[in-house]
């Protein structure tokens, strides 16, 4: 079996260095079997072992391959439906508790951080950036919202705060969230992986779960192995395939693109985002961005609807960051990758079960960093017999995209190309 290695990415090639893990080339008996070593599966094997439960993680690539290693690190509370959508279609027992849940995903972040001494460039603090009046109003109706969910770290941005934290003239103001914030999120997901192992965890690499054979006993088969366990956790997300066909028929893999530049000069990084902040836009088809470490800036933004890769990431996004930071068009860019990411045609998380022993949780719609450390808590919780916060997000209905993924990675284009233009002529 060939080996797959990571994209070519700034995280793969600043990342911590990593242990070797075996493939999977035995039987092995378990409590949980965990497909997918990314973050809702760290996660998941997190919970239980600190509950005492036996996990097996199988993992196709390596960990963080995915989602999980290619994204923008930003830690942005909620979901990417915010609660008030949950308040319009949910019962108010399960809106009360998923609203209840909305920002417990970056306190998981921290506090395993802190737990496990996670080396991930952790720094707080994120920007909501509006570039119109209306946009402002969906700002401080969402920071009421919060505020009613009881979460009292926002801050309003007039024109003129705005540009105090960011050195761009496209912005009329924006909302500062003091508990937002942005890490490098390979090294988050390879400090978790060396945390399991530290519990008694076992990750093995390499090894994709090409059968689940469900019975009161589940078994997990790979090219080379098998994993027998009392449960099994799905957590392959964009990059699941057809494991499991009656997921795949509700959700769409997409594509997202992200560059870096070389290391700024410390006088140009610190003008840009003085308190280096991490920053994301408010429209439908969003920009984000942030300083690393070691001062580049990655910017992204942008979906490919059914994860096509594109054919030049750089001349797609290098464009959003110069109308941003037309201050850096001398700057040389370094690095420029894509990733794909899972939508869901509610853009809510997709949870539930298959029979009484298969778990799942997948489409978090470009807004999982925070949800998938929530969804492994509340996974590991239904396992040990405490559904109740599992079942609310169950409850969530899901329909199959019109068309299927074929037809309706077009469908879902044209209504992301009607928003954008939406965006572009402020109403």
């Amino acid at each position: 079996m060939a080996h797959i290695d990571y994209p070519a990415s700034y995280y793969a090639a600043s990342a911590n260095k990593a242990p070797a893990r075996p493939r999977l080339q035995e039987a092995v008996e378990t409590d949980v079997c965990i497909i997918g070593a990314g973050y809702t599966g760290l996660s998941t094997a997190l919970s239980l072992l600190e509950q005492g439960y036996r996990v097996v993680v199988l993992e196709a690539a390596g960990v963080g391959f995915g989602a999980s290693g290619r994204n923008g690190g930003q830690i942005v509370n909620s979901y990417s439906r915010d609660i008030d959508t949950i308040e319009r279609t949910a019962g108010a027992h399960e809106t009360a508790l998923i609203g209840a849940m909305a920002f417990e995903g970056a306190r998981i972040i921290r506090e395993r951080i802190r737990q496990y001494d996670i080396d991930c460039d952790l720094k707080d603090g994120g920007i909501f950036a509006a570039l119109s009046t209306k946009q402002m109003r969906h700002l401080e109706g969402q920071k009421a919202l919060w505020e009613r969910y009881g979460y009292q770290h926002l801050e309003m941005l007039d024109g003129q705060d705005i540009r105090s934290e960011v050195a761009s003239d496209r912005y009329v103001g924006g909302m500062l969230d003091r508990q937002g914030g942005h890490i490098h999120p390979l090294n988050l997901a390879l400090g978790e992986a060396l945390a399991v192992e530290h519990l008694g965890g076992r990750i093995f690499e390499q090894s994709p779960a090409i059968k689940i054979e469900r019975g009161q006993r589940p078994m997990v088969r790979t090219p080379e192995g098998q994993v027998s366990a009392r449960f099994v956790v799905v957590a392959g997300n964009a990059y699941l395939g057809n494991l499991v066909p009656e997921l795949a028929a509700k959700s769409m893999p997409c594509g997202t693109q992200v560059i870096a530049t070389e290391p700024l000069a410390a006088e140009i990084a610190s003008s840009l985002l003085p308190h280096d902040y991490c920053v994301e836009d408010c429209n439908y088809l969003l920009d984000y961005y942030r300083l690393s470490a070691d001062r580049r800036l990655i910017y992204g933004g942008g979906v490919v609807y059914g994860a096509r890769d594109p054919a030049d990431v750089i001349s797609i996004i290098r464009p959003k960051m110069l109308e941003t930071f037309p201050q850096l068009r001398e700057a040389k860019i370094e690095f420029a990758w894509t990733g794909n990411f899972l939508l869901t045609l509610s853009r809510l998380p997709q949870v539930g079960r298959l029979g009484d022993n298969i778990y799942y949780s997948q489409g978090c719609s470009g807004h999982g960093v925070t949800y998938t450390h929530l969804a492994g808590r509340i996974i590991a919780e239904a396992i040990k017999g405490q559904a109740e916060r599992f079942d609310a997000f169950a409850s969530l209905r899901h329909y199959p995209f019109p068309g299927g993924q074929r037809f309706g990675a077009a469908i879902s284009a044209l209504g992301a190309l009607y928003y954008s233009l939406r965006d572009r002529l402020g109403f």
